[in-house]
């Protein structure tokens, strides 16, 4: 199959799953809300996506949470099974979602629960089953069979992963497996988070929306790079500001052909400065900017977000959109910026899916989803979906 990248319209949250070549999947956080006339039951779409097993029982391959907060976990303990798969409810409707590898990083909830000093319900139960699954390979010392499996994903702090090396994947390390196999045509590039030199720059990533930072490969046929996609949560300028300082002379880590605007896109994330304060004479960090601008040509930005406004509020941010929209208009790239608040249009939402092929990458059913956003855009007040800056 050719390998897709589908954005849920999950409001100011992410949702983001790719299907791989191979037909394994990849589900970055969740943001499931009670579905109703303005909320998309994405819970539906995601297991329209979804293979089972042959016990009949819906999985995802690797799922992997950002950071805690609860617009990346909500809907964890009602969609998704924990515990043993000999535990596994077969009564329930519908059937919960297997979690066959587990990426997690204890120092992002460290660092979480150093900032707020309180987890929401569905936050603690994906902490509870990392450690499970952590705890029985300190027993066995074996990966587990699918259901057990996890990937720390960065040391702890302390030396306290010390002793579970072989499931760590280190800051700067590529991971290329899944499920414990070799997987062909994919790979991720670990950048974020962070260890810190000190406890003052603990802090500071600490406060700054510490988040898994991930440059993920996806490859078709013989392209093994075909998409260069970056997810980062909700990462803000102190960990862009780093990531630009690490590789600032290794400039294909930070590459993409896709981005997800970080926090939804947020003005945190290109400035130390308050939006709602500060207004126009709010600065951009340069180097949070530069680290952000590493756009292939033809690149995609995507804000996981409500429709963006020209207001005040952040996020997401109007004045940040405007950022992302001087990227992609830039002569050497000449992207596309879409809003999942706004497609197909801000009252008709629907996923937003991208094809992955050997020559890159496009939206399915594109001219369906212009004509709509076209017929929108006709309505007072109705927002387009932006081209290069302009109204499609």
């Amino acid at each position: 199959m050719k390998p897709e990248i589908t954005f849920f319209p999950v409001a100011n949250g992410d949702m983001t799953l790719i299907k791989l070549e191979s037909e394994r999947t990849i589900l970055i956080d969740i943001n499931i809300r009670v579905p109703s006339d303005d909320v998309r039951d994405v819970a539906a779409d995601l297991r329209k996506s979804l293979k089972e097993d042959d016990k009949g029982r819906p999985y995802v391959d690797v799922m992997v949470l950002s950071h805690p907060d609860a617009d990346h976990c909500r809907g964890f303990q009602e969609h998704f099974h924990t515990g043993p798969l000999d535990e596994y409810a077969d009564n329930t409707t519908p059937k919960k979602i297997v979690i066959r590898e587990m990426w997690s990083s204890p120092l992002v909830f460290r660092r979480a629960q150093r900032k707020t000093h309180n987890l929401v319900p569905d936050a603690k139960a994906w902490n509870k089953e990392a450690k499970r699954r952590v705890g029985l390979f300190r027993k066995t010392g074996c990966f587990g069979s699918d259901g057990d499996r996890i990937m720390v994903i960065g040391e702890d702090s302390g030396g306290k992963t010390d002793d579970i090396l072989a499931i760590v994947a280190k800051e700067g390390a590529t991971i290329t497996q899944i499920c414990g196999t070799f997987e062909p045509n994919f790979s991720a590039l670990m950048l974020a988070p962070m260890l810190a030199s000190n406890d003052e720059e603990d802090d500071i990533l600490s406060k700054n929306n510490s988040s898994i930072v991930m440059n993920y490969s996806i490859g078709a046929g013989t392209n093994t790079t075909a998409v260069k996609f970056i997810e980062a949560g909700d990462a803000e300028v102190a960990i862009w500001e780093r990531l630009w300082d690490r590789h600032a002379k290794n400039l294909p880590a930070l590459e993409y052909n896709l981005l997800n605007t970080p926090h939804h896109c947020s003005w945190h994330s290109f400035s130390w400065d308050s939006w709602s304060d500060l207004g126009r004479d709010a600065k951009v960090s340069d180097r949070a900017r530069k680290a952000l601008s590493q756009a292939l040509p033809g690149a995609r930005i995507i804000a996981t977000s409500v429709e963006i406004k020209d207001d005040a509020n952040d996020p997401p941010c109007y004045r940040a959109k405007e950022e992302y929209l001087s990227i992609i208009n830039d002569d050497k790239v000449k992207g596309e910026f879409w809003n999942t608040g706004a497609y197909l249009s801000r009252d008709n939402q629907e996923p937003l899916k991208f094809e992955v092929s050997a020559g890159g990458m496009k939206i399915v059913k594109f001219a369906a989803a212009v004509a709509a956003s076209s017929a929108a855009s006709g309505a007072l007040g109705a927002t387009p979906l932006f081209h290069g800056g302009t109204a499609s």
